[in-house]
């Protein structure tokens, strides 16, 4: 990690060093994120699983037998839907807050959260808890907004071989990634933004970029035929499956990506990425494989203006995807899910495994 990411941890909402408040929670990051991005760099599936198991039993060995029975969930623990984008005054979370661990433990919390993202994904969680920082104001916090309040769970214990998975969120943020063996998957998961981008040390940070302006740059690639088929209302939706909606179904609308051009289904396929490449490598490369095969069956829809920097909200979804991106009022407020509707915590793995022991 760079000396600029580094000091981005300990940057205030203000842009100052917020050393009396948020330093005892933060103070280890910099040396964490040292350590994650110059370690020797994994290659193959089965090296990174092995990567992730190692660093989450790490954390796990950290805790105290009070703090172990709340991190630690059996794997089909009925807690484990039980994850928001609310402000953790609304929704309590599973596992511990990362403001209530000492600083190797939060070394090791994050260090764990680290191995089952790949850099970019990491580089967003960072993003959008750094813009969380931003909602905070002087000493007053009774939404429990900011970086010490994100909360990390594990349910099942990390194995090579056996099904369990790491949750990690707070505002505006709730990472699922569930590990079966030789897969990784990320479903379902909610990422946001408040504010939609912010200054840190000179530079704009925009945690959820890629996601606007590739929507924006696919819609406007369509000819007016596909457009009349994808645009489908004035005013921007809000989400329909978000979180607390596990297992809602909704019937696909909008344009059958069948009907797009190549330059447009690559666009779309790279906006899709967006979202999927927060995996780690190999297991996004796979991903990203699987779904390229469903493209003709998936479909595209819009709401909203058309103009970048317009609020709009738009819904990609496939058999096994669905995604949906919402501004709540304006742009400077964003909420965003991905799921499987055939796989969210990795429930069709874990079924093929209990029937095929």
């Amino acid at each position: 990690m760079s000396k600029n990411q580094v000091q981005a941890w300990l940057q205030g909402p203000t842009g100052r060093m917020r050393a009396t408040r948020l330093a005892p929670a933060l103070g280890c990051v910099g040396l964490l994120a040292f350590c994650v991005y110059f370690s020797p760099n994994l290659t193959g599936g089965d090296q990174v699983v092995a990567n992730a198991v190692a660093k989450a039993n790490a954390f796990l060995e950290t805790l105290d037998g009070p703090q172990r029975g709340k991190a630690l969930f059996e794997f089909d623990s009925a807690k484990k839907p039980s994850w928001s984008n609310l402000p953790v005054t609304m929704v309590p979370r599973n596992g511990l807050r990362l403001g209530e661990l000492t600083k190797s433990q939060r070394a090791a919390a994050l260090d764990a959260l680290a191995a089952v993202l790949s850099k970019q994904g990491f580089q967003k969680v960072i993003d959008i808890m750094n813009a969380d920082d931003r909602l905070v104001k002087g000493n007053d916090n009774k939404m429990r907004f900011g970086t010490e309040n994100y909360y990390l769970a594990v349910f099942g214990k990390p194995s090579a071989t056996q099904p369990w998975m790491l949750q990690f969120g707070g505002h505006h943020l709730g990472i699922n990634v569930t590990i079966v063996g030789k897969d990784t998957v990320l479903t379902p998961t909610h990422t946001g933004t408040q504010p939609d981008s912010f200054t840190r040390d000179g530079k704009t940070v925009r945690p959820l970029g890629p996601e606007n302006d590739l929507a924006f740059k696919l819609v406007n690639m369509l000819d007016a035929e596909q457009k009349k088929q994808a645009v489908l209302g004035a005013k921007p939706k809000n989400l329909l499956v978000g979180p607390g909606q596990d297992g809602k179904t909704i019937q696909p609308e909008g344009l059958k990506c069948a009907a797009l051009k190549e330059d447009q289904r690559a666009t779309l396929l790279d906006l899709i990425g967006a979202w999927v490449h927060i995996l780690p490598n190999d297991a996004a490369a796979k991903r990203m494989a699987a779904l390229k095969t469903k493209v003709d069956e998936t479909y595209f829809a819009w709401y909203g203006p058309t103009t970048n920097g317009s609020p709009a909200y738009y819904r990609i979804q496939g058999p096994t995807l669905l995604i949906e991106y919402a501004p709540q009022g304006g742009t400077n407020h964003i909420h965003t899910i991905i799921r499987d509707p055939s796989n969210d915590y990795g429930k069709e793995l874990t079924k093929f495994r209990n029937e095929n022991p």
